[in-house]
């Protein structure tokens, strides 16, 4: 019986790897593609030479191509280590994907860990993996693994989602902008009321902030956090305005008034408690508020978090904390971007005796928050301080290089910020770690395919004047729409005219001469 049912597993895993294949094909034939599947196949075969294979989900390394193939926008541009490290996330992201009785799920570690839950599941990177899996084709990847944590976990003995903060709901929020599917939202929306719910219970302080564990935060030994005390975090505040303000969104959608009504004073109250309880005007920053009263002394990483939701009022004297970014002594360092400010005298002081250390290190985790705050701030405020696309580039492109391990590409999970060691080594543990994002930061923000409700597709790059010559963003599965996006300078390298263009199922429907914002209708 067992022999029989595998059979049958991998008759259907094949026959969707080919009819994926084929639909791809039959696009390329009809127009509708410019890019090729061949464009990552050197790459695929490199990542697969560099694993042992020791443990196998899914998707096997030896059906990775063609599975590839039928699920992810293709992508190519001038910069090699940006396109290599696209390949190389989705990669990854496949080796998190398990297939489970009731549906599919991503894991966080590749190897089981004792604070994982069913299936190994850990709700940390939850956000960033939907983000992530939000621009896959099929979107029973990103649903079903949403619906775990709100269905199947929960009626577990000893539940794992509130071990640690989420974005849940601006996540699922997100995911809809992109595949537009209305009964899912409907289907979660009373889960995620409760959830919400059930937070206010557990870390809702009498004046309506939010406290939490730096630990329960998966930001464990930061300079400002604690095991015990009820610190309030901009990170937990600001999660929970995010998902207010998509329960917000996603309850007009349906029409559910009560429901809009009640979040949407959730969400004004926490954009309050956030500007007025955690901005220390002193130093520019959001910090922590300790339990016992007044500000944490560090400028962290953290801090910068509430523009991920865009929560900060669009006034210069708020931008002015993004100038710690360029700063040697704030969280500019050789490697990347540092959890902690540089000068302080309790950088990397924490890390002896445990095996997390938020408390200057480089990790991607904060690196992506940080990273779409900024792409926020740049496309959605005047004030912009020091900030400019320059930056931005400068910073995802540090980021693409430091998956590095001895020469080969790898992602872990944290780094030395002056070496780039990765601080636990090659851990079976930590290979593929799964506990950040890159495929959505490139889509969603350097290239800027800004997902929305409406039927208006909009695209703002975060890419530098002469910078690329070219490039080109294929087969988006956008509204039920294959999106080409091309930037061309000059013409000569896809033959479709000078500057950036935008295709919906190989018609075009906009086109720019530079390389800017650019809005174009899907119908």
């Amino acid at each position: 019986m067992m022999i029989k049912r595998i059979k049958e597993v991998l008759i259907a895993l094949l026959l969707i790897s080919c009819c994926g294949i084929t639909a791809r094909a039959q696009e390329q034939k009809k127009g509708f593609l410019v890019l090729d599947p061949t464009v990552m196949k050197k790459d695929i075969a490199y990542f697969n030479s560099l694993d042992t294979e020791d443990v196998k989900n899914y998707i096997s390394n030896a059906d990775t191509y063609q599975w590839l193939s039928a699920q992810i926008p293709l992508f190519e541009c001038p910069d090699s280590a940006i396109q290599k490290i696209y390949y190389y996330r989705w990669w990854t992201l496949r080796k998190q994907l398990k297939q489970t009785p009731n549906g599919y799920v991503f894991t966080e570690f590749i190897t089981p860990m004792k604070h994982g839950g069913k299936y190994n599941a850990i709700s940390s990177a939850l956000g960033h993996q939907v983000y992530e899996a939000r621009w896959l084709h099929d979107k029973t990847f990103a649903e079903s693994y949403v619906s775990f944590w709100l269905d199947e976990d929960k009626a577990e003995k000893n539940p794992h989602f509130h071990n640690f903060s989420s974005w849940i709901d601006d996540a699922v929020y997100n995911l809809y902008l992109v595949n537009t599917d209305q009964s899912f939202i409907k289907k979660s929306i009373p889960a995620l009321n409760l959830d919400y719910q059930l937070w206010e219970k557990e870390r809702r302080l009498p004046d309506h902030s939010f406290w939490q564990f730096d630990v329960k935060d998966a930001m464990e030994e930061s300079i400002s956090g604690s095991r015990r005390e009820k610190h309030v975090r901009p990170t937990i505040n600001s999660y929970m305005y995010g998902n207010a303000d998509a329960l917000v969104k996603m309850s007009r959608i349906l029409g559910i008034d009560s429901l809009e009504k009640k979040y949407k004073a959730r969400a004004a109250e926490l954009k309050s408690i956030v500007n007025e309880q955690l901005w220390d005007a002193e130093t520019s920053f959001y910090k922590v508020r300790k339990a016992k009263g007044g500000f944490a002394d560090a400028r962290e990483a953290i801090g910068l978090i509430p523009w991920y939701f865009k929560l900060p009022p669009d006034r210069a004297n708020y931008a002015k904390a993004w100038e710690q970014l360029n700063d040697t002594t704030g969280f500019s360092a050789p490697w990347g971007l540092t959890t902690a400010e540089r000068r302080h005298p309790l950088f990397r002081t924490h890390g002896s005796g445990h095996s997390c250390e938020w408390d200057g290190p480089v990790w991607p985790f904060a690196t992506t928050q940080t990273l779409k705050g900024l792409s926020n701030l740049l496309t959605g405020y005047k004030n912009h301080a020091n900030m400019s696309t320059a930056v931005f580039y400068s910073k995802f492109h540090q980021y693409a290089m430091s998956h590095v391990m001895d020469g080969k590409t790898y992602i872990g999970e944290y780094q030395d910020e002056k070496t780039g060691e990765w601080l636990k080594g090659d851990n079976p543990r930590s290979r593929f770690y799964n506990h950040s994002g890159y495929t959505d930061l490139l889509i969603n923000d350097l290239i800027g395919l800004k997902p929305r409700e409406d039927q208006t597709l909009e695209v703002y790059p975060l890419i530098p004047e002469n910078t690329w010559d070219w490039f080109c963003l294929d087969d988006v599965l956008y509204h039920g729409r294959h999106i080409t996006i091309i930037w061309d300078k000059d013409g000569k390298k896809y033959g479709k005219g000078k500057g950036m263009s935008i295709y919906a199922d190989g018609q075009l429907i906009g086109r720019k001469a530079k390389l800017k914002q650019l809005k174009a209708k899907l119908n």
